[in-house]
């Protein structure tokens, strides 16, 4: 399934590193940063987060609430962000529900090798729920200000 700009974006509960359940349907009314990453602590992994907390407050005064969502377990996602000091939240999506929904969890090569993963990605949702934006095979350089400047010309 593909999720594209212009439809509803599809609504999941998962676990965040701080032990609480999160509904994206909860978070209407406020626009969201939802991003999807391969793996906590890799490289550019922690290069994108880091971009995202150097940003947080940016983000936050346009009302936007910023989610990474990737497999690793929610007690992962805690070193992760105590490590790096990120003041949002993580999501832990290891049946890959919300990776499904989204269409981000792919077929990937590297090194020769193939397996199953999440296709960096991320959704830009609106304060309605709707989806406004999509970025696929996000290249990390830039992304989070690409991100900013479309929140903040837009919604």
């Amino acid at each position: 399934m593909t999720v594209e700009a212009g439809v509803q974006a599809p609504d999941f509960t998962l676990e965040a590193q701080t032990g609480e359940k999160v509904a994206l349907s909860d978070l209407k009314g406020k626009n969201v940063v939802l991003y999807f990453y391969p793996k906590d602590m890799t490289p550019g992994c922690t290069t994108e987060a880091c971009d995202f907390r150097d940003n947080h407050e940016q983000f936050e005064e346009l009302n936007a609430v910023i989610l990474g969502v990737s497999t690793d377990p929610a007690g992962r996602h805690k070193k992760f962000t105590e490590k790096y000091g990120l003041p949002f939240l993580l999501l832990a999506d290891p049946e890959h529900q919300a990776a499904n929904a989204y269409g981000v969890w792919k077929l990937k090569k590297n090194f020769g090798k193939e397996y199953m993963g999440i296709e960096r990605s991320t959704f830009i949702i609106d304060q309605q729920g709707m989806i406004v934006k999509v970025w696929r095979k996000v290249q990390v350089k830039g992304h989070v200000e690409e991100a900013l400047s479309f929140i903040r010309e837009n919604l």
